[in-house]
């Protein structure tokens, strides 16, 4: 076989080990590393890539950002930011119909703001909204949906883990991914809020109301929510303004919530050591997976794969629309069945060089970014959509007494607002790229 065959060959052999429940990380190390030796002949060079490909991959100083970010939304929960958040939307749309939902996605886009993680924000937000929503009696598929679906926010609206993958693997500017998520992200939280609307309305019996809270008792609330706008200006703000590195910030973001956590009496000596185990496994499997990645896509770069599919899909004359769509589809599908860090480490090395020599009337960077956002929206997609939602599992999992069906029911609701979101994004490109600087 040649390297290009054995390249082309390594796809199903691939997925057969994730389909057998592989870890994902070490899947693709093992095919990596076979597929290498396969190409070269030569076990003595698969095995010296290994020592320098850990070495090179982890001492990347831009990987720092994440373990600081999940420590980050660790802090931000012992703080009773989530809490603090969720009162606060309570009390501004609580009264109305679907107003507790309404309040549970504003209060996930804002704890999504200081937390970078989907599925930490889902859990989080979870533990808060459920019982208040049981108690205003929304039915119970309703409730652990809208929480799935609030919990994607979390890698949308910057900081957001994912996008730092991505701007690692691309070579794009940080800051300005996250610029360009911020939109997108805000119309994200409008959609969910619209969906709401929508269910309720047509399942009229899907949702209780609660009493009208007093305007003093709403500007109380507030108080509490500072120290989530504090965090995120000086987190986001400063990257902007070039006070911090994205990795300076990350840092600084983390001190920031470990202190209010702290000065809340929620951060105690047991607490900060149970939050750097967490955010330290957490980080561990993030970085198993990207070093497999690593080893994975060197292989294939070895082999041309990504290169000859660029040519191929050039030499073919598609319409960079058809291309870009068929991708979609293609992360759409396979969201549903791996997390998003695994799905942009795997395929980013092999479909943005694609992307890169199509032709979208833009700047290289421009194309870049508007991809990335509309890849990031797509695998938030894959974690709620059926049957293999990742969101869905861990909410239902704290509501053992909802059928699994009732929540996907509910949920297509928020997959509808999802590709509406995309189609407008693919359409309107400036609706991404608005913020960047010229």
């Amino acid at each position: 076989m040649s390297a290009l065959e054995i390249g082309i060959a390594s796809f199903p052999a691939l997925m057969v080990l994730i389909f057998l429940r592989v870890p994902i990380g070490l899947a693709m190390f093992l095919v990596g590393l076979v597929g290498l030796i396969l190409v070269t002949g030569n076990t003595n060079i698969a095995f010296a890539r290994l020592k320098n490909e850990t070495y090179t991959t982890f001492s990347s100083y831009s990987l720092s950002i994440i373990p600081m970010f999940l420590l980050m939304g660790q802090f931000a929960s012992l703080g009773g930011m989530s809490s603090a958040l969720f009162k606060a939307a309570e009390g501004f749309l609580g009264h109305r119909k679907g107003g507790v939902a309404m309040a549970a996605i504003g209060a996930c886009a804002g704890f999504g703001a200081i937390c970078g993680s989907s599925l930490a924000t889902a859990a989080t937000m979870g533990r808060v909204a459920l019982p208040e929503l049981k108690q205003y009696g929304y039915a119970g598929g309703f409730s652990t949906a809208t929480l799935a679906a609030g919990g994607t926010l979390g890698i949308l609206i910057p900081p957001s883990v994912v996008l730092v993958i991505y701007a690692i693997l691309t070579e794009q500017n940080i800051a300005k991914l996250f610029l360009a998520a911020f939109i997108p992200g805000l119309l994200a939280a409008l959609g969910y809020v619209i969906a709401v609307s929508i269910y309720v309305r047509l399942n009229p019996g899907s949702a209780g109301t609660r009493p009208v809270v007093p305007y003093r008792e709403r500007f109380m609330l507030l108080k509490d929510v500072w120290p989530v706008l504090v965090v995120f200006a000086l987190v986001v703000g400063g990257i902007y303004l070039g006070w911090f590195t994205p990795t300076e910030a990350a840092a600084v973001g983390a001190f920031g919530t470990g202190l209010i956590a702290y000065l809340n009496k929620g951060l105690t000596w047991n607490t900060l050591i149970d939050s750097f185990l967490v955010a330290g496994k957490s980080t561990g499997m993030v970085f198993f997976i990207i070093l497999g990645a690593a080893f994975y896509n060197g292989f294939l770069a070895l082999t041309q794969v990504p290169q000859e599919l660029s040519n191929f899909v050039v030499s073919q004359g598609f319409s960079p629309w058809l291309v870009l769509s068929l991708i979609l589809v293609f992360y759409l599908v396979f969201g549903c069945l791996m997390d998003s860090v695994s799905m942009i480490l795997l395929t980013i090395p092999i479909f943005f060089p694609v992307i890169s020599v199509l032709d979208f009337g833009m700047s290289a960077e421009h194309v870049a970014i508007w991809f990335g956002i509309l890849v990031l929206i797509v695998v938030e997609v894959g974690l709620i959509t059926p049957p293999v939602g990742m969101n869905l599992f861990i909410i239902n999992a704290m509501e053992k007494e909802t059928p699994i069906l009732e929540t996907y029911k509910a949920v297509v609701y928020f997959v509808t607002s999802d590709l509406v979101r995309v189609v407008l994004l693919v359409a309107f490109p400036a609706i991404t790229l608005f913020l960047l600087p010229t």
